[in-house]
Parts: C-alpha cells; sequence; structure tokens
C-alpha cells in the first residue's frame, strides 16, 4: 500500500464535518469579536488551521503501532516538559502554562501531553489485554500513568487541563476490563479524596473553589465570582430561536460576555444565531463523535480501538464540561471547546489526534 492510495480508506466524511466545524469557528470568532479588542482573532485562527491540517495528513501515514513503540519515551519527554513550564514558563495572571518560544510563539506542553497519555494509556492496556480483571496493581499503575502530569499541571495551575486528562484514564479502565465492584470502591474513593482535598485547603486556591461554586448560585456574587455564569446565561437566554445575528449580540459586542471566543464561544453563538444555530453545531458534534466510535469499532486490533476512543473521551468530555458550563449547569473550569473556541495549541492538538484516528482507519485491511 502506497501512501497515497492509503487516502482511499481516509475517514473523508469526517474530515469534512471537522472542516465544516473549523469554519464555522472562524466565522463566530470574526463575528463575536466584532467591535471588541479581539477583533482579529480570526486571521490567527486561519492561521493555526493552516498549520494543523497538514499535520493531521502527515500524522495520518505515520503506523499507530510505531507510535504505541515509543511511546515510553514520549511520556518521558512530556513529564520534563511538564516540569520546564513550573521552572521557566511564562506566567500570566498568576499561571506558569506556557514556555515563550522565539518570534512571539507561545508553547503549552499540556495540550501536547494529553495526546502523548492517550497513547500512553493504549500502549499500557493493550499489554494488559490477556486479563479477564484488572487487578488492583494493574489499577493503581493505571492512576500513576495518568495521576503524575496531572499533579503536574495542577501545579502551574491549570484545573481545567488537569480534569481533561480523567477521561483518557476512565476509558482505559473501562475498554481495559475493570470490574464493576472494583469501579464502585473508585468511584466511593474518588469522592472521598474530592472532599478531603477541598476541605484540606492546600491544593485549590480560593479563585478556584469559588469558581467551582458559583455557578449554582451566580447572583449572589453578580459582580464577582457568579459574573461569567450570570452573562452567558443573559446571552443564551437573548439569543431565542433564531437569534440576534452575526455580529449584533449585545452582551457579545458590548465585552459583557467575558472571552466569547475561548471558553463562552458557544454562549456567543446562542446569541447570535439562537435554538437553530446551536442546535445544528450540537448536531454536527454528535456526527463527528459517531464517526469517531464507528472507527473505534472497525480497527484491526485492540490498541487501535483504545487510541480511537481516547480521542472521543477526552473530546465528549470537553464539549459536555464547556457547553455545561456556558448552560450554568457546571463550574466555570477553563475548558475550551474542541474545534470551535480559538487557541493554536487546542486545535494542533485535535487535529493530531484526528490524524491518528485517521491511520488508524486507514490500516483497516492491512496485513
Amino acid at each position: 500500500m502506497t501512501r497515497f492510495s492509503a487516502y482511499r480508506d481516509f475517514d473523508w466524511t469526517l474530515f469534512g464535518f471537522v472542516m465544516l466545524m473549523s469554519l464555522i469557528s472562524v466565522l463566530e470568532i470574526y463575528s463575536a469579536t466584532m467591535h471588541t479588542k479581539f477583533h482579529g482573532f480570526h486571521t490567527k485562527q486561519m492561521v493555526f488551521l493552516a498549520i494543523a491540517v497538514p499535520l493531521m495528513f502527515i500524522v495520518s501515514l505515520i503506523d499507530y503501532h510505531r507510535l504505541l513503540e515509543i511511546a515510553h519515551w514520549a511520556y518521558g519527554v512530556s513529564i520534563a516538559s511538564l516540569l520546564a513550564v513550573l521552572v521557566v514558563g511564562k506566567k500570566v495572571l498568576g499561571a506558569r502554562r506556557w514556555i515563550a518560544l522565539p518570534g512571539g510563539i507561545h508553547f503549552q506542553p499540556s495540550e501536547w501531553v494529553k495526546l502523548v497519555l492517550i497513547v500512553a494509556a493504549a500502549r499500557y492496556f493493550w499489554g494488559l489485554s490477556g486479563k479477564d480483571d484488572l487487578d488492583w496493581k494493574d489499577i493503581g499503575k493505571a492512576f500513576a500513568l495518568i495521576g503524575i502530569p496531572m499533579l503536574l499541571v495542577l501545579k502551574q495551575p491549570d484545573l481545567g487541563t488537569t480534569m481533561t486528562y480523567s477521561p483518557i484514564l476512565m476509558a482505559g479502565l473501562f475498554f481495559g476490563g475493570i470490574s464493576w465492584k472494583k469501579a464502585a470502591v473508585l468511584i466511593v474513593t474518588f469522592v472521598v479524596m474530592v472532599a478531603g482535598i477541598w476541605t484540606s485547603g492546600k491544593v485549590l486556591k480560593p479563585y478556584q473553589k469559588a469558581r467551582l461554586t458559583s455557578f449554582q448560585h451566580p447572583e449572589n456574587d453578580p459582580k464577582g465570582s457568579g459574573y461569567q455564569v450570570r452573562q452567558s446565561l443573559i446571552a443564551v437566554g437573548s439569543g431565542g430561536i433564531w437569534g440576534k445575528g452575526a455580529t449584533k449580540g449585545t452582551q457579545t459586542q458590548g465585552d459583557f460576555l467575558p472571552i466569547p471566543y475561548t471558553d463562552f464561544i458557544f454562549a456567543a453563538l446562542c446569541e447570535e444565531h439562537g435554538f437553530v444555530g446551536a442546535a445544528l453545531v450540537l448536531i454536527l458534534y454528535f456526527l463527528i463523535l459517531i464517526r469517531l466510535v464507528q472507527n473505534a469499532q472497525t480497527a484491526k486490533d485492540p490498541p487501535g480501538t483504545l487510541l480511537v476512543m481516547g480521542v472521543a473521551a477526552v473530546m465528549i468530555f470537553q464539549i459536555a464540561i464547556n457547553i455545561g458550563m456556558v448552560l450554568g449547569m457546571m463550574p466555570v473550569t477553563g475548558i475550551p471547546l474542541p474545534l470551535l473556541s480559538y487557541g493554536g495549541s487546542s486545535i494542533i492538538f485535535t487535529f493530531l489526534a484526528l490524524g491518528i484516528v485517521m491511520n488508524v482507519r486507514m490500516t483497516r485491511f492491512v496485513n
């Protein structure tokens, strides 16, 4: 099979859905920032896409088994990059999340690490595929595999990205064959640990706690911790059925809605295009996720399935958390909406992950 004939099995349908969502992203960023200080960010988004799309095609030609073989080396480099952020990372608004590169480029290793963890988890659970049930030693190693990067990212601090690592672990345990009894024990343990972390006051900072609880009653502090959720709800509700029209959202253009091009881009979309526009975007997300699940089902071996479902799990998690945040049903955690929110690191991660998915599909019939 030549490199070019391989593209006969490329998932062009999935690619079409993804590019349509990317087009919506550029248009919405342009619209949401038209009369704000962020105007022009849509041009940067197009640059990110111009870099990410070719990278996806390049990665799609790399046999995913080779990626699995170097997973341990990539994991080591990822840990080193997270440590480098804590030491030499650029501090912005009290957080060290980026490494400044020549040319004014800011690299966020935590997004790249997410991709490495998907590959590393697939490699780890593939090695356990001969077992009928995961024992506690296997589960403990899996928690360490994902938990170490989570702690390093939480130290930055970046609670949102830290949370996006958890679906990789959950997907791995589920498809790795954990029993329901062990799963129940883990859930109870998790609840106890969260309660302990919350009351200790040593892990979460006060502003992080406020962001995690303010969504329940944003009216209690409308100008403080509840401001973002309150403005988001106003924007979503004012959109009605058809919306106010592109560049005509009063909450968005009046600079009331915070960061309408990233975390709250779905709120801006709802205000400008209403229920109909939001529904169309959700349907498009559904189609993308369905294609991912189909590719996982048709993978030729367990590691291929684990890789694709790892990507799907992260996307599902981010979509659910972000939209839940916008609708006041989840705490504000700064998790971007895949393919829609502005951001180079997020866009490049998503397309690199899709490149791996494409390779899993393209090698279905290769011996």
